[in-house]
């Protein structure tokens, strides 16, 4: 896909007018559609000065906490290897630290109520030491485990120590051989390598820089410490959209993704969650993951629309700005203005399902069961209890609901002797196909004289 070339030229402008708004030293951003990066752009100079060498799409930025949603899919395939279950405590795994009672998926999303930062030091500014030297130091409980989201880059080292432990090498290796190269991010480090901008603070008051410092986080580091690229960010946003290359499930992908626990913040509407690995937004309805990032001198931005698949990244070189957000979403609202190609419809169904489709009657209510796609549809997905229902098997008469009430709910089919269809079996609930069908086994039984 290419973009029409006054959609590009509004988000270039776009692009520069928050570089010079914002006082940023660089800024790149790149938008995905269909699986592959469709816009970049960069605006700056890498050490903020005229004249310096400027920014493009493979210019490296630290990605800070987005180096999170990494550690949490590599946790998410141990999974669903059978190594572990997100209900086991930490110390099931990785003995002898304070957040040992702590589950895996209270890590995972933030909700073990476990300290946000570390004892010692500023981390982010000072080198980290080692996993024995993390494990000593007390971990407080500010919060009963599973009570309320309350972020934790603590958390996070010890996810990264989980790693390790199960694989046997360093959580960035775990990383690399796992998710890196098979996407083919080769631009993606744990220390800057090759073309990379250098952290910078803005001075709030004068159009003068300082230059932050960089460092190994060490047991820190699976919290923050990743380096990156537009287009190799591209190449993760494509993932979150559903372009996984098989190096996880969509069942899986979309489980971390769901909104775990909500971002709670007095007087303000619920509009952001945590889920696992990922952040997850409502935004009028539309649902979003992704992460932010930053560290000092960077910021960073991952957002994808989960339906769809429309994504930005935003990497900028400086400590603060209130313009990286709203960057992100404009880019992304001007891409969807742009009309996304239309896949032409072909008669693609199963005509051994025919005989499902139309009218049913749940008691005197009347629902449409259809078809689309692979999909049987009952009455209407989020309008009441409509769902979509997912086939289990090879067959036609097992089904799995996909939405709302009935989300994990069985649909069964049940036949008469002949091979007909008598009735459907809804989590108990029958569905026949006139009211109250005295032979569709209505539970209870419908009385003798009938309707009167």
């Amino acid at each position: 896909m290419t973009l029409d070339p006054r959609t590009a030229a509004r988000l270039d402008h776009r692009l520069a007018t928050a570089q010079r708004e914002g006082r940023l030293p660089s800024v790149t951003a790149g938008l995905v559609r269909g699986g592959r990066l469709v816009w970049s752009g960069a605006v700056g100079s890498l050490d903020g000065r005229a004249g310096g060498e400027v920014a493009d799409d493979d210019t490296q930025y630290r990605m800070g906490s987005i180096t999170k949603t990494f550690v949490g899919v590599c946790v998410l395939r141990l999974r669903d290897a059978g190594r572990l279950d997100l209900a086991d405590r930490f110390e099931d795994h990785v003995p002898g630290s304070a957040l040992g009672r702590v589950s895996i998926e209270q890590l995972l999303s933030h909700a073990g109520g476990t300290q946000a930062e570390t004892d010692g030091p500023w981390w982010e500014r000072t080198p980290g030491g080692d996993w024995a030297e993390l494990a000593a130091a007390p971990a407080g409980q500010r919060f009963r485990a599973g009570r309320r989201f309350h972020y934790s880059n603590v958390g996070y080292g010890a996810l990264g120590r989980l790693l390790e432990v199960h694989h046997g090498v360093g959580w960035a290796d775990v990383v690399r051989t796992e998710l890196l190269e098979p996407l083919g991010m080769t631009r993606t480090t744990t220390r800057p390598s090759g073309r990379a901008a250098q952290g910078l603070a803005v001075h709030p008051f004068a159009d003068v820089l300082l230059p932050e410092p960089e460092h190994d986080a060490g047991a820190m580091a699976p919290a923050g410490q990743l380096w990156s690229t537009v287009r190799d960010l591209g190449r993760w946003a494509a993932f979150l959209g559903g372009d996984t290359a098989g190096l996880l499930s969509a069942d899986t992908l979309a489980e971390m993704c769901e909104p775990h626990h909500v971002v709670d913040e007095p007087g303000q509407p619920w509009t952001g969650a945590h889920g696992l690995g990922w952040q997850v937004w409502n935004v009028e309805g539309k649902r979003f993951a992704g992460h932010g990032g930053s560290m000092p001198g960077f910021l960073a931005g991952l957002r994808v629309a989960l339906d769809g698949g429309d994504g930005v990244v935003t990497l900028t070189n400086t400590t603060a700005t209130t313009v990286m957000r709203s960057l992100g979403d404009d880019l992304l609202a001007t891409l969807g203005e742009e009309p996304a190609p239309v896949e032409p419809w072909v008669a693609s169904g199963d005509p051994a399902l025919l005989e499902l489709a139309g009218t049913w009657h749940w008691g005197p209510s009347v629902t449409t069961a259809r078809f689309t796609g692979e999909h049987l549809v009952l009455g209407e997905p989020g309008t009441g209890r409509g769902s979509r229902f997912a086939r289990v098997g090879d067959g036609v008469d097992t089904w799995v609901g996909l939405d709302g009430y009935y989300t994990g709910e069985p649909l069964r089919v049940v036949r008469r002797a002949d091979g007909s269809v008598a009735h459907l079996d809804l989590a108990s609930f029958r569905y026949t196909r006139t009211p109250y069908d005295p032979e569709g086994d209505v539970p209870g039984g419908v009385d003798d004289l009938g309707w009167r």
